[in-house]
């Protein structure tokens, strides 16, 4: 399948820098080379260079003049999103250093983060709901935050006979992944417009600049993605968004990807645990109110892979950045109700024993 021609470049090289997903997060086991460069955060974190050798000379040349009372920390950060801006913003911003954290982002496969979280290298993700998953599956991590609102749109083709979710039923919905986040959020449409999303449609899996595609081709009906896609989409190709979930109902409001952070770094340090939290505070409170200054430190510091600030300025507006601790308490329970009905989640999971597991007090604890 090639749609290369008319793709913009931010999707054509996004594809090639996307080894976790919106967020942080996708099943992908590979490393990219393309995007395993390294930022170091100093207490001038706002000059520090972007290219790994310049980022570890430059915390060399200051780590004898500026202590950090938490020391060194390693943050999966670089996935080319537009929404891994908290992390970006504070780093780049001094946010960490602040904090007392001397910070190194990296980028990595999902498999990396997850073997990092167990074993303590990494102390943090900022991910969406896929894990919860693991968290069910046993993994010890907590979210300890909520970070911005929906990231993720299904978008219908122009000439579509497709009005509402429930004209989905018998048609096919193109995804990145069985399984995986897109899927699993438009299964929550599906399910609250009275459908069964294991029987009443289709599921088909194609790369995410093959989606459309496979719409072209007739493959698929509709799809489910990550934005930037589902935006493009709309914005070049007229496609109408069915459900975006930074809007739609069965979202609007809640955040969907969190601050999450191992249970056994919380156990060892939680003070420390509560420094980070306080830097991605700062940060979502910087980026509400600089949204295009943001966009601007996106794109001049290569973080996303497109020169388009106006693209990257709505985006970043449509997910209302905000850290929230008792609002996100509420929408994991709520998620988790939604999931167990779909099957992301097993259908007889507890919500409530899922909570009291996977959420952690970071600032009421920390007290």
């Amino acid at each position: 399948m090639n749609n290369n021609k008319k793709l913009p470049a931010i999707l054509l090289v996004t594809s090639a820098l996307l080894v976790v997903t919106a967020c942080g997060n996708n099943t992908a086991e590979n490393n990219n080379s393309a995007n395993n460069h390294k930022h170091t955060a100093t207490a001038n974190a706002g000059t520090a260079n972007t290219t790994a050798s310049g980022a570890a000379a430059t915390n060399s040349g200051k780590a004898a003049k500026t202590e950090f009372k938490y020391g060194k920390l390693k943050i999966q950060a670089l996935s080319g999103a537009v929404c891994g801006a908290p992390s970006y913003v504070a780093y780049e911003k001094g946010f960490f250093a602040e904090e007392g954290l001397d910070v190194e982002l990296v980028s990595g496969s999902m498999d990396t983060m997850k073997t990092g979280l167990t074993t303590g290298e990494f102390t943090v993700t900022n991910g969406d709901f896929v894990w919860f998953t693991s968290i069910q599956q046993g993994l010890d991590l907590k979210v300890i935050g909520g970070l911005h609102h929906g990231c993720i749109k299904l978008v219908v083709p122009p000439g579509s006979d497709i009005k509402t979710a429930a004209d989905l039923k018998g048609k096919r919905i193109g995804v990145d992944e069985i399984g995986g986040v897109p899927m699993a959020v438009a299964s929550v449409v599906l399910s609250n417009a009275g459908l069964d999303p294991q029987k009443d449609v289709q599921w088909l899996a194609y790369p995410l600049d093959q989606l459309q595609e496979g719409v072209k081709k007739g493959e698929i009906d509709v799809y489910a993605a990550w934005d930037p896609f589902g935006k493009l989409a709309e914005v070049n190709d007229g496609y109408t968004v069915l459900s975006d979930i930074s809007t739609d109902a069965n979202f609007a409001g809640k955040s969907c990807c969190f601050l999450y952070a191992s249970g056994k770094k919380i156990k060892e340090d939680p003070e420390r645990v509560a420094a980070i939290a306080r830097a991605y505070q700062k940060a979502t409170a910087w980026i509400a109110e600089h949204p295009e200054e943001t966009a601007k430190l996106e794109i001049e510091k290569k973080y996303v892979a497109t020169d388009d600030v106006k693209l990257v300025t709505d985006l970043i507006e449509s997910y209302h950045f905000n850290f929230t601790t008792d609002a996100a308490k509420e929408d994991v329970l709520y998620f988790v109700k939604e999931f167990s009905k779909t099957g992301f989640l097993k259908k007889d999971t507890d919500p409530e024993g899922f909570l009291k597991t996977a959420y952690y007090d970071v600032f009421g604890a920390a007290k």
